[in-house]
């Protein structure tokens, strides 16, 4: 009978989790101490695992942060990251449009004379709903040019 060696940690039956201290995670994700917090405070991270200095994070919590601060320098509002982030209603009510009012919108440009104009904040869909709608207009347009020049779709 041959001798088994002991699993590798990718063969393991536990999975290795990865703690993280408060700077290591400040660390990992170019966040400061007082930011990781906040973002705590008001439910964009989930708190640590413990309450004391033995308090640690797991590979959740650097993707949330990683998740959150991604959105936030792409311009999103902390509002609108705990919307996509966990589905529920904005805090506060969207705003009324007013004359002079700058609003963020993406612009989409399918061929001469086909435009797609989307207001990410104002249509409810989460990034990932953004690229799928985007990847389905412009296949659904390639397809009709296809079939108007007889090519097999």
């Amino acid at each position: 009978m041959q001798d088994q060696l002991p699993p590798t940690p990718s063969e393991s039956t536990e999975p290795d989790v990865k703690k993280f201290s408060l700077d290591d995670l400040c660390t990992l994700s170019d966040t400061s101490k007082r930011t990781v917090r906040y973002y705590i405070q008001i439910g964009l991270v989930d708190g640590p695992i413990g309450s004391t200095k033995a308090a640690h994070y797991l590979g959740k919590h650097l993707d949330q942060l990683l998740t959150v601060r991604k959105l936030s320098d792409a311009g999103v509002s902390l509002d609108r990251i705990r919307e996509v982030l966990s589905g529920e209603a904005p805090p506060v009510p969207p705003r009324q449009r007013k004359p002079g009012s700058v609003e963020v919108r993406s612009h989409l440009f399918i061929s001469e004379g086909v435009e797609l104009e989307i207001s990410p904040e104002r249509s409810g869909l989460t990034p990932e709903q953004v690229r799928t709608l985007v990847r389905a207009v412009m296949q659904a347009h390639q397809d009709l040019i296809q079939s108007q020049q007889g090519e097999p779709q």
